[in-house]
Parts: C-alpha cells; sequence; structure tokens
C-alpha cells in the first residue's frame, strides 16, 4: 500500500506551484473550447451587420447613380453631397441590426477616422460590434471615398478581426 503521508510530506511549494500551473492551463482550455462557438457566433453576427450596412450604402449609390434628379431613402438628393449624420440615423431607425454584444451605444456611429476605430491601436482597445463610418459627408463628386469599418473580435488591429470596406460614388 502507498503511504500517503509520506508522500504528502515531500510536497512542497514548488509540487503545488506546478500542479496549481496544470490546472489552471487545463481549466483555460476547457473554457476556450466551450465558448468558442459563442465567439463565433457573435463575430458572425457583426460581419452580418457590417454586410447589410455597405451592400445598403451600395445600392442607394447604384440607385442614385441611374436616377441623378432621385431622393435617397433617407431624403438627400442624389445628385448633392449625403449627410453622413442622416445616413446614420435612417439606418439606425430602419435596419435591423443585431447586437451581439450588450454594448449601451449605437451599432452604427460616425468617426472622423473610421480605420483607427475599427482596426484600434496597438494597446488600446476598440468598441466591438459597433459600425464606424466617415463623419464627413458622402460627396457628389464621382470618386468620392466614405469608409465603413468595425471590430469583429479582439484584439482588433490583428489581420481577420476587423472588417473594412470604401464606398465609392
Amino acid at each position: 500500500m502507498i503511504d500517503i503521508k509520506r508522500k504528502l510530506k515531500n510536497f512542497g511549494p514548488l509540487e503545488f506551484l506546478v500542479l496549481s500551473s496544470l490546472a489552471y492551463v487545463v481549466i483555460m482550455l476547457i473554457w476556450t473550447a466551450s465558448t468558442r462557438s459563442a465567439v463565433a457566433q457573435k463575430a458572425n453576427d457583426i460581419k452580418a451587420n457590417h454586410k447589410l450596412v455597405v451592400e445598403f450604402i451600395n445600392n442607394q449609390v447604384n440607385e442614385c447613380s441611374s436616377n441623378d434628379g432621385g431622393t435617397t431613402s433617407w431624403g438627400d438628393n442624389c445628385n448633392s453631397a449625403w449627410i453622413s449624420s442622416k445616413i446614420v440615423n435612417y439606418i439606425l431607425n430602419n435596419l435591423k441590426l443585431n447586437n451581439p454584444y450588450k454594448i449601451d451605444k449605437p451599432l452604427i456611429q460616425t468617426s472622423q477616422d473610421p480605420r483607427i476605430q475599427a482596426e484600434g491601436k496597438a494597446g488600446q482597445s476598440a468598441d466591438k460590434g459597433i459600425i464606424f463610418v466617415t463623419e464627413s459627408n458622402f460627396e457628389s463628386e464621382a470618386g468620392s471615398e466614405w469608409v465603413i469599418g468595425t471590430c469583429v473580435k479582439s484584439p482588433c488591429v490583428a489581420a481577420g478581426n476587423n472588417e473594412l470596406v470604401s464606398a465609392y460614388r
């Protein structure tokens, strides 16, 4: 029979550290494996939101290019600059965006530089799930760019963890 008292007598701080580290690694692996599907689902929801906004803007650009005298869904003239805040308000009120996180901010916002907001910077966090669009108006000149971006998962700066698209008129 194994003498347990002798085994426990030789159990010191180093052995405790090794066993606790091993337990930590095993618990973290189990936790990561069990939450992976939820993280993937949230990322897919964010990508679907982003795609919906990009498709909406591109559809408006296409409709206005074929009908120069018409108006957009939010009321701007096709042949004039489109006001960013009106576009954002229209999207918030009319498109069904799914919020995968419990964020107390609007799911689409204007930003001076959506690229920085979507990618974040090394060591800084970005707001996951929020779609950022260019704060300046979408000008009517051919080739005008409007950036639409979002952070899908942390770290946002890593490749594949953000979505950035440019819409052109």
